[in-house]
């Protein structure tokens, strides 16, 4: 399960974190092409890499034409954006969602219906591209879920249109709730932004969990180049290790669906992030033969398999609650068996040593090509990637 981390010490901006996803692994080329499937055509993308208190990092930059900060947007107009957009439908939902939430902190310090907030000091443009930027990221980079640490807030005043306010501005800490966040600390001034607040708030799931191992980290830079801390945001992507992440349990019982249908409504869960899916039969009110379904999805991607759950079936209603899963580290490897013919073998680490299981779908396409077996193809794909795994084991132990 790979998993990021999203490390705020020093803050966090939503061009922060694009520099930090770009830094991590992400291709420019997602970033670049942003602008144009968003509707900004005139939108350029500047990506540079910078020092903040010698440590590496990448700054994003959006040069927005002037004529597009003289009028403001409101967060009706933003949602229309984000729904005509060239992205995934998960990425809209996600994107929607946080505007929501921009629009509710922002509405509740002003005292305004949310749908009428015009973004003066969040930037309607950059707001868009830095949303749904960091979003799209994350699902680029086959991200499972999201867990962040203490969000450091800043102190002392920002200036805002209505003149100064104390930092974090109102909108900001609204869009904070519920989020664990750190005092204190050498940053003189705003540290967090609202948008930078309300990826966090959509985003993670809370601390992250007991034991993980790292696999890559990234930077991305502030505007402000202090002298005493690095004005940067560390964005860490791992592996869960023996103690898993938190999941979400989606569960309903269906009585009025043809049995038939079950095995497209699973394929549509797991395209829609599903971890795993399960039906059996069972018996509902009156006597009538029911499908108990329930899924496992990363809490980043529940309510995205929440709504195909009721796009693709019957069922009126769903339960769900959260859980700590455990698991046992895992690991891909990929064996030949033959001249373009690869088969992806998962290699668990138990008590006892490794325990290997091909990929099915590898299988019975090697199998029809090679005109044998599924099982003999299994078996010895998995030979193949255990001799790999113990010749490693005694080279090292050499």
């Amino acid at each position: 399960m790979r998993i990021a981390i999203l490390d705020p010490v020093a803050g966090i901006s939503g061009d922060m974190m694009l520099g930090a996803l770009l830094d991590a692994g992400l291709a420019a080329s997602a970033l670049e092409t942003l602008p144009q499937r968003v509707g900004f055509p005139d939108v350029q993308v500047e990506i540079r890499s910078v020092e903040r208190c010698g440590i590496r990092a990448v700054k994003v930059d959006f040069a927005v034409p002037v004529s597009s900060h003289t009028h403001s947007r409101s967060i009706a107009d933003l949602v229309d954006v984000v729904a005509r957009g060239q992205v995934s439908d998960r990425v809209k939902e996600l994107a929607t969602r946080a505007f929501q939430l921009i629009g509710h902190a922002e509405g509740r310090v002003h005292g305004v219906p949310p749908d009428k907030v015009h973004l003066h000091e969040v930037g309607a443009v950059d707001a868009v591209l830095d949303i749904v930027g960091a979003i799209e990221g994350f699902e680029q980079l086959g991200v499972d879920a999201v867990f962040n640490l203490p969000v450091a807030i800043g102190r002392g005043w920002v200036d805002a249109a209505h003149g100064q306010l104390p930092v974090p501005a109102p909108a900001t800490m609204a869009l904070l709730e519920g989020v664990e966040v750190a005092s204190g600390g050498p940053i003189d001034g705003e540290a967090t932004t609202p948008t930078g607040a309300a990826l966090i708030r959509l985003l993670s799931a809370g601390p992250p969990p007991p034991t993980w191992r790292p696999v890559t980290a990234g930077w991305g830079a502030g505007t402000r180049d202090p002298e005493h801390y690095p004005n940067a945001f560390r964005l860490i992507l791992a592996d869960v290790a023996e103690e898993a992440a938190a999941i979400d349990i989606i569960a309903t019982d269906i009585d009025d669906l043809s049995p038939e249908y079950i095995e497209p409504l699973r394929q549509a869960l797991f395209e829609a992030g599903a971890l795993d899916c399960q039906t059996w039969s069972t018996q509902g009110k009156k006597g009538r033969v029911s499908v108990r379904l329930e899924v496992l999805a990363a809490p980043g991607s529940a309510e995205t398999v929440k709504r195909a759950v009721f796009e693709h079936s019957t069922t009126a209603g769903v339960r769900s609650w959260r859980v700590l899963r455990s698991t046992l580290p895992r690991q891909e490897m990929t064996v030949e068996l033959g001249e373009r013919i690869r088969v992806r073998i998962k290699v668990r680490e138990g008590p006892a040593g490794h325990r290997l299981k091909s990929e099915y779908d590898d299988v019975v396409a090697a199998a029809g090509i090679l005109g044998r077996p599924a099982v003999d193809i299994a078996r010895e794909a998995e030979e193949r990637a255990r001799a790999i795994l113990e010749n490693g084991h005694k080279n090292r132990a050499e």
